[in-house]
């Protein structure tokens, strides 16, 4: 890919993200800049790492680039839109990673024609693996948002969607990782609890979960009809599911997604005060 991209913020999904990038060489190292307000330190350690451009010069920046990642903390929205808007031309694409900040609110503090593409990563972003959502805001095209998509592509999967949809797929998809990591948390402990090795337990546990994750992927049946197949009458698998629903572990589950839910609508209101 020709375009240039740059990363307003530099932390730990910007890097992700720009790791993503140039190990696929969707973008070549060259073609992309990093710049925060302050942590030159952190400026450096990318640059020696990833061979990427980096300045702290945002006009500059902003100039040599056709895409630009918004990759700061939400709370610094307002701020980092006033510094960018004087300097926008009409090619530049605008992405946002920024949680809970919708492309109305983008635009509108903006002031511009300026397209912007809302994009949110997971934490699995780091080994290649998110499951990212891609929500278009009024001016952005077709086309752009294909080249949000591949550039996007570097560090896992992609599925664009309508933004009004984003506080719910931000907890399936975004806030997801730690709710399955908290699951297999009680697993380790009880693993723990039986005395068994790590060493065994872990390659154990995490290939189950492979293996689980694939055969969501590739089957034709419904989770439901999958557990079925496995759930013998009188069987030991019967034995720990009717616990699991005993202690409402369904309902738990939905309790949390709609929970996170309203997080981010909440989050959203604050932000964009």
């Amino acid at each position: 890919m020709k375009k240039s991209v740059a990363f307003l913020g530099a932390g730990s999904m910007a890097e992700a993200i720009i790791a993503g990038m140039t190990s696929n060489q969707i973008v070549s190292a060259q073609q992309i800049i990093a710049t925060n307000h302050s942590n030159k330190s952190r400026l450096l350690e990318l640059e020696e790492k990833y061979q990427i451009k980096t300045s702290q010069d945002r006009k500059k920046v902003i100039e040599q680039s056709d895409v630009l990642i918004l990759a700061m903390k939400p709370k610094d929205i307002k701020v980092a839109t006033a510094e960018l808007k004087p300097l926008l031309t009409d090619d530049k694409i605008i992405v946002s990673l920024l949680a809970g900040i919708s492309t109305s609110f983008i635009e509108q503090q903006l002031g511009t024609k300026n397209p912007v593409i809302r994009v949110m990563p997971n934490t699995s972003a780091m080994i290649g693996e998110s499951a990212t959502t891609i929500a278009a805001g009024t001016h952005a095209n077709t086309e752009q948002i294909n080249l949000i998509e591949e550039l996007m592509t570097a560090i896992g999967t992609t599925t664009v969607i309508n933004e009004e949809d984003m506080d719910a797929f931000t907890a399936l998809a975004g806030s997801g990782p730690a709710f399955y990591y908290y699951m297999v948390e009680a697993i380790e402990q009880f693993a723990d609890e039986k005395g068994l090795d790590q060493e065994i337990a872990k390659p154990l546990m995490v290939q189950t979960i492979k293996g689980v994750a694939k055969m969501l992927d590739v089957s034709e049946d419904s989770p439901q009809t999958l557990r079925e197949k496995i759930t013998s009458p009188g069987g030991t698998t019967e034995a720990g599911v009717q616990t699991l629903a005993d202690h409402h572990f369904q309902q738990a589950i939905k309790a949390c997604l709609n929970q996170t839910t309203e997080r981010s609508k909440e989050l959203r209101k604050l932000f964009e005060k």
